[in-house]
């Protein structure tokens, strides 16, 4: 294996999504693995002296194999084909397909369903192909893939596993059962961390592109909302999902920490607590019955604060600073006391509006995980530097920026750039009706609420940016650009459930 660049089993699910998304499908990435492996297997073997036996699963792996069956057959290769369970229970609509599509050709390809391992046929072949699991398995090897395996592992033949050989955790690399040990293994787009580590199984390992730019990394889609969205249990309860504390408001703005915190209630954190000078809080508790707040003493935040806040400091899981703050001194004071406090204990930290431009007077590479939510102006305080025009030196400007400070940035606009210092990805989702005041405060709680779930800084900005620009799209969608933030916070959960449903609204746009 030359090249050694790696892909997670989520990242790649994510990506496969995100292709999707920006139309590529399954169907047509399914038809390219397939067309790879027969072209390997062509490339070793003569055709009329080869017989090849394809062992299938029910999902994409299966799929892969199907199509590789048709290839072969195509190439004068004496072809079988033997699935894992029933064809009923083929649970990829593109492995489905593909699996009609071999019912014409059942006189050329015999197919055999192993409902049960007593079935196993007692087969022959040259070459056998294992499409039975793939990526993703995490847990050990049962009936009738286990037999199946053993079966492939006992044949005479040369062995070419797809993506990954069964039995083997593509991202540790852990043998889980009775893996089959594979002469060659064909994998896509990217080698999986686990074939490094079992060289053992995979054999020579050979990584073939099936149709998916790289570009596509760069772009955020349904499947980023997938990685940072956290499953919930039948069995969860209060604070598994998270608390998060926002801190804003003034003597003169009560409506941004609210609907940060309004927002991030609809990404699904548990609770969400306000913290707000006095008045502002009283404001903010008459705004909806789901909003908890802390009053603080005086018109607006000030070191003398410290103390009531020190507890719910220590209780979150992560916290919102900015909204509506104000920018006196003694504001910035104590914002400044804030995030030294939070620098100690590590905890998630998304600085937006007057908590940004508060950061900027004493900024500096920070030891927290930190996300930091600038416009264009917003930026330029930040980092004293003018945004460029070309979207290629503005990335490239954002990136630099994030490594030098240790965050993660998101610079808002019409296309969102967001960046680690490492990775940066670009978000496409919104339109022109969320200039309006607010919907930056709707994205600070999206984002916030993913932090206090757990979601990592890049991952939690990347899907925050594309659920909060497809929340507004389905309000435009519904009411033109004649929206208001509030507007957004009813399709965010929308968004969340089913990220692909904006591709449904994308595909009506005329």
């Amino acid at each position: 294996m030359v090249d050694t660049e790696t892909v997670s089993t989520l990242e790649m699910r994510a990506i496969e999504i995100n292709a999707e998304y920006f139309g590529v499908s399954l169907l047509q990435l399914m038809e390219t693995a397939g067309r790879n492996i027969a072209e390997e297997i062509a490339a070793r073997f003569q055709p009329k002296k080869t017989k090849v036996a394809i062992f299938c699963g029910s999902g994409g792996n299966g799929g892969d194999g199907f199509v590789a069956a048709r290839y072969l057959t195509c190439l004068g290769f004496k072809v079988e084909v033997i699935l894992a369970g029933k064809a009923q229970n083929i649970v990829s609509l593109s492995a489905q397909k593909n699996w009609i599509a071999l019912q014409p050709l059942k006189s050329v390809i015999p197919l055999t369903e192993v409902k049960d391992s007593s079935l196993i046929p007692d087969i022959k072949a040259d070459v056998v192909v294992d499409a039975l699991l793939g990526i993703g398995l995490t847990g050990k090897l049962r009936p009738p893939i286990k037999q199946l395996s053993q079966k492939i592992n006992s044949m005479d033949a040369f062995r070419v596993a797809v993506d990954v050989p069964t039995g083997i955790n593509s991202d540790t690399g852990k043998v889980l059962g009775n893996a089959i040990k594979a002469n060659l293994t064909v994998t896509f787009y990217k080698a999986k961390p686990g074939l490094v580590k079992a060289k053992e199984y995979t054999g020579d390992v050979v990584v073939k592109n099936i149709g998916l730019p790289t570009e596509l990394e760069c772009f955020a889609g349904p499947g980023d909302v997938q990685l940072a969205v956290k499953s919930r249990s039948r069995d969860a309860h209060k604070g598994n999902f998270g608390r998060l504390l926002v801190i804003g408001g003034s003597k003169v703005f009560s409506g941004a920490p609210a609907l940060a915190a309004l927002a991030a209630l609809r990404t699904g954190v548990d609770i969400v607590t306000v913290a707000a000078p006095e008045n502002a809080a009283i404001a903010i508790s008459s705004m909806s019955p789901a909003l908890i707040t802390t009053k603080l003493k005086g018109k607006n935040l000030n070191p003398n604060n410290l103390s009531i806040l020190e507890e719910l400091l220590e209780s979150a899981t992560a916290v919102v600073l900015g909204p509506g703050l104000g920018l006196n001194s003694e504001t910035k004071e104590a914002t400044q006391q804030i995030f030294e406090q939070l620098e100690k204990t590590r905890k998630p930290l998304l600085l937006d509006a007057d908590g940004l431009k508060a950061f900027a007077d004493f900024k500096r590479k920070v030891d927290l995980p930190l996300v930091l939510t600038p416009h264009a102006r917003e930026y330029e305080i930040l980092t004293r530097n003018k945004l460029p025009s070309s979207m290629e030196e503005k990335a490239e400007n954002v990136q630099k920026s994030a490594r030098k400070l240790g965050a993660t940035i998101l610079l808002k606009g019409p296309t969102d750039v967001i960046s680690d210092g490492e990775k940066t990805k670009f978000n496409f989702t919104g339109n022109p009706g969320m200039t309006v005041g607010g919907t930056g405060d709707v994205l600070s709680g999206v984002v916030g609420g993913l932090l206090a779930m757990g979601t990592n800084t890049l991952r939690a900005a990347v899907a925050g940016a594309f659920i909060n620009g497809a929340a507004g799209d389905f309000v435009a969608s519904k009411k033109g650009y004649h929206m208001i933030p509030t507007d957004l916070l009813e399709y965010i959960p929308y968004v969340m459930k089913d990220p692909m449903c904006h591709l449904e609204l994308q595909n009506r746009a005329p």
